[in-house]
C-alpha cells in the first residue's frame, strides 16, 4: 500500500514539474509578445537596423521556445517516469538556451559587456541539446 502512495506522490510531483514547464512557457512567451511590440513601436527610433534585427532575433527566439516550453510541459504532465525526467531536462536546457542566447542578445542590443557576444553560441548550443535530448527521449520511447 506504501508503495502505491509513494508512486502517487512521485507522479503528482511529476505532473507539478510538467504544468511548471508549461506556466514558465506560457509567461515567456507572453513576455515575447510584449518585447516585441516594445521593439517595434518604441526601440524603432532609438536602434540602429542592425541591433533592431538582433533585439527581434532574440524575441523571436525566446517566443518558440516558450512554446516548446509548453510543449514538453504538457508531454511531462501526460508521460511518466524516466520519460518524464528526461523531458524534465530537456526543459531544462532549453530555459538555459533562453536565457543564455536571448538575454546575450539583448544584452548586446542595449551596448552591455562585450563577453556577452561568446555566450550567445552557447545558448544555441544549449537549445540544440535540449531539442536532441526531446527528440531521443520521444523516439525510445515510441519504439517501446
Amino acid at each position: 500500500m506504501e508503495e502505491t502512495n509513494e508512486s502517487v506522490e512521485s507522479q503528482e510531483s511529476v505532473n507539478r514539474k510538467g504544468l511548471g514547464w508549461a506556466s514558465l512557457g506560457a509567461g515567456l512567451a507572453g513576455l515575447s509578445v510584449m518585447l516585441g511590440a516594445f521593439g517595434a513601436h518604441s526601440l524603432k527610433a532609438r536602434l540602429t537596423e542592425k541591433k533592431l534585427a538582433t533585439f527581434h532575433t532574440a524575441t523571436d527566439y525566446l517566443g518558440y521556445h516558450a512554446l516548446g516550453l509548453i510543449l514538453i510541459g504538457i508531454l511531462i504532465y501526460l508521460l511518466h517516469r524516466d520519460t518524464a525526467r528526461k523531458l524534465n531536462r530537456s526543459a531544462t536546457w532549453i530555459s538555459v538556451g533562453m536565457v543564455f542566447f536571448c538575454g546575450s542578445l539583448y544584452g548586446l542590443v542595449f551596448d552591455g559587456p562585450r563577453f556577452l557576444g561568446p555566450i550567445t553560441p552557447l545558448g544555441g548550443l544549449c537549445f540544440m541539446i535540449g531539442w536532441f535530448t526531446v527528440t531521443t527521449t520521444l523516439f525510445k520511447k515510441s519504439k517501446g
